[in-house]
């Protein structure tokens, strides 16, 4: 297996980490446009078309397309108790994480009268995507679906692919769970479509979140403003700082769970050792063949995966920043003092015991993060992302006085007279009234 090597003592060093950094999406553009314009004008029909063409499915409307809620039901008390516990604990934990998040309604008033405030509502409907096809994922159900009910959303509505019909147990078992309350089964561009325009049989929802492929999030991007969109998500990535102490089998598995998910999937070790990458290279050529998704594992070590090699933590810690990764282990011997270093990242996991993975399933944590060096200037998906804010203003007789002398002088500056008018008809002095117009 042939993992690319960067050594940060290299002349192009900065030029091939920033091309490690890049992600050429395939131009699916035209393609995603014309399906949302598709089911903008023709709704229903248009969506049967499309899932019945791109999922080998045989519907002949849209109610087949959605899920009884007696059949996610019966799934929550059908599937395997093991799975069913575990899927219970994690709720837990991403519930009570999330509950802290809540932003709360505040106002102040001042010595003149004034209140100012801001008042924090949820949304009326949220549209959570839900990849399918190669894998289940019933930890995205969970990690979507939960902040927007601690959010208070009025309705959580699901979409998940379910090609040739086929839809995994464990997904319906946690949209239970979770409390969603619509389910289709209908993916790609075509859902993300009816979810920002509405059909005949699907509403139209105000924000749609959750990752997927590049037909999906060319659609969220083309049709944000229409509705919110969480993000325009690339390929899952992961970073992990080694300083050589972690036993190199636990670093090349974290490596290969991340590059399992596609063959774009970024799995990168920096590390100051040049033996203890061997170690984590020679570990990588022997387990890789044992996973089931080898082949996966495989193309995405070699096309996106990168051992670099750096003189020191510190400037371990600078490429790490640069590269903004999703995940980011600190997998050393102190990693609180690194961490607080680290500025761009989706989320840090400190010490070689926090794998990845806990960050995936269970910890707590939302596992919706950005990519794509995207950690720069966005935030993990949170309770924040399904509540808005208002702001609120309220002035007594006094305060319309004293801040509408402020505004005359602003808004005439502007050159908005009508602005200055309005201010000032709210000013008790007749005189200043009458000059201003």
């Amino acid at each position: 297996m042939n993992v690319r090597r960067l050594d940060s003592r290299d002349a192009d060093f900065r030029s091939r980490l920033a091309a490690l950094a890049e992600f050429d999406a395939p131009d699916v553009e035209a393609g995603v446009r014309a399906i949302v314009e598709d089911v903008r004008t023709r709704g229903d029909e248009a969506v049967v078309e499309l899932t019945n063409r791109f999922d080998e499915r045989e519907v002949t409307g849209c109610a087949e397309l959605e899920v009884p809620a007696a059949r996610a039901a019966r799934a929550l008390d059908s599937i395997d108790r093991t799975l069913r516990e575990a899927l219970e604990a994690a709720a837990a934990r991403i519930r009570a994480f999330h509950e802290r998040q809540k932003g709360e309604s505040w106002s102040r008033a001042e010595e003149d009268g004034t209140v100012l405030g801001q008042r924090v509502v949820p949304l009326d409907r949220a549209g959570l995507y839900v990849p399918g096809g190669r894998a289940a994922y019933p930890s995205s159900v969970l990690m979507n679906a939960i902040p927007a009910r601690v959010a208070g959303v009025g309705e959580v509505v699901m979409t998940v692919p379910a090609p040739r019909g086929e839809l995994d147990p464990a997904v319906l078992a946690a949209a239970r769970l979770a409390g969603v309350d619509r389910i289709w089964t209908i993916g790609g561009a075509q859902a993300v479509a009816a979810l920002a325009w509405g059909t005949q049989s699907i509403p139209a929802v105000d924000k749609i979140v959750g990752p997927g492929n590049a037909w999906v999030s060319t659609a969220k991007r083309l049709v944000f403003g229409r509705v919110g969109i969480d993000s325009v998500a690339g390929p899952s990535e992961i970073l992990v700082i080694a300083d050589g102490t972690t036993p190199p089998e636990w670093v090349a598995a974290d490596l290969c769970a991340q590059a399992e998910h596609d063959e774009d999937a970024r799995a990168t070790l920096v590390c100051p050792a040049p033996a203890y990458i061997d170690a984590v290279e020679s570990e990588l050529a022997a387990m890789v063949p044992r996973f089931e998704r080898s082949s996966i594992i495989r193309a995405s070590l070699e096309r996106a995966g990168a051992l670099v090699l750096v003189r020191d933590l510190d400037e371990a810690v600078e490429v790490a920043n640069f590269m903004a990764p999703e995940h980011l282990e600190l997998s050393v011997a102190e990693p609180a003092a690194l961490a607080e270093r680290v500025r761009h990242a989706g989320a840090v996991f400190l010490g070689r015991h926090s794998s990845e993975v806990l960050g995936d399933y269970c910890a707590g944590p939302n596992h919706v993060l950005p990519t794509g060096r995207s950690a720069r200037f966005s935030s993990p998906l949170g309770v924040y992302d399904f509540q808005k804010r208002m702001n609120v203003i309220q002035c007594s007789e006094a305060a319309a006085r004293r801040l509408g002398a402020t505004a005359v002088v602003l808004a005439e500056a502007e050159g908005l007279t009508a602005h200055a008018r309005s201010a000032a008809l709210r000013m008790t002095d007749p005189a200043r009234v009458a000059g201003r117009g």
